[in-house]
């Protein structure tokens, strides 16, 4: 029965959503080192071990390791196994022990295999990440272009905002995403005495949200979208491909029988 227990997937994703609750729990400052949470959090870490233990026999390690899903688990289970010696060891709160419970929310994407058409999902994920690659490294060094003029021109004026190109480049970004796209050359404007240059100001800062923020970002988000829908398209073609056989078969045969008659 307890074999069982172990060999149920649905079991265990629900242990596993369970326990990503109690390690949501302990980082409230209210529960944050609560010794029953703490129980409970290393309860599952046992739990998962003989998971691990209990597939291992039952399939074979040769047959375990084959899915790249029981690696993955078991690679979660041995990093988190230094966390049950947390009572043991004088450790501070940045302790990598305490960090490395965070590392069993990551077996939160098991969920994703219950997802319908999954396999054809992540395909076309695949395509479109390798079809966004070329669009988003072209906004990636117009970002950075944009951040080393910024920083040239805007430094000075406002440091908070472009005073180095590190800052420069996220103050662009954010203008990509269309987030801060008035308060920025707002605040600008307030500490530029020239009207002229505050227009400047205005009309720079409107193309970089134009070139990178609508124009850059729908860019890389339709071509994302297209590859993602080209296997719907695909088999939407083949059905037409094969309609127009049908039809085209169709009119052989009809014109078969006019010319018997």
């Amino acid at each position: 029965m307890l074999k069982q227990f172990f060999l149920t997937e649905r079991n265990m994703m629900i242990a596993i959503l369970l326990n990503a609750v109690i390690i949501f729990l302990l980082y409230f400052p209210s529960l944050h080192r609560n010794i029953v949470l703490e129980i409970i959090d290393e309860f599952f870490i046992v739990l998962f071990l003989l998971e691990a233990l209990v597939k291992i026999k039952a399939l074979g390690s040769k047959s375990y390791f084959s899915s790249a899903w029981h690696r993955f688990d078991f690679f979660i289970v041995i990093v988190s196994i230094p966390s049950l010696f947390i009572h043991f060891l004088p450790v501070p709160d940045t302790s990598l022990f305490l960090l490395l419970r965070l590392f069993r929310l990551i077996r939160l994407v098991r969920f994703i295999s219950f997802i319908p058409n999954m396999d054809s999902i992540m395909e076309g994920l695949g395509r479109a990440l390798r079809s966004s690659v070329f669009v988003l490294l072209a906004l990636f060094f117009l970002n950075f272009l944009l951040a080393i003029f910024s920083c040239h021109f805007y430094g000075n004026i406002a440091p908070e905002l472009f005073g180095n190109p590190l800052r420069s480049f996220f103050s662009i970004f954010q203008m990509f995403t269309v987030e801060g796209w008035n308060e920025i050359p707002t605040s600008l404007a307030l500490a530029i005495e020239s009207p002229v240059m505050a227009w400047i100001m205005r009309f720079y800062f409107g193309a970089v949200v134009l070139i990178g923020g609508i124009f850059g970002l729908s860019l890389a988000n339709a071509v994302f979208v297209d590859e993602m829908t080209i296997d719907n398209n695909e088999k939407l073609e083949e059905k037409i491909d094969r309609l127009q056989e049908e039809i085209r078969e169709l009119k052989d045969l009809m014109k078969g029988k006019d010319g018997a008659k």
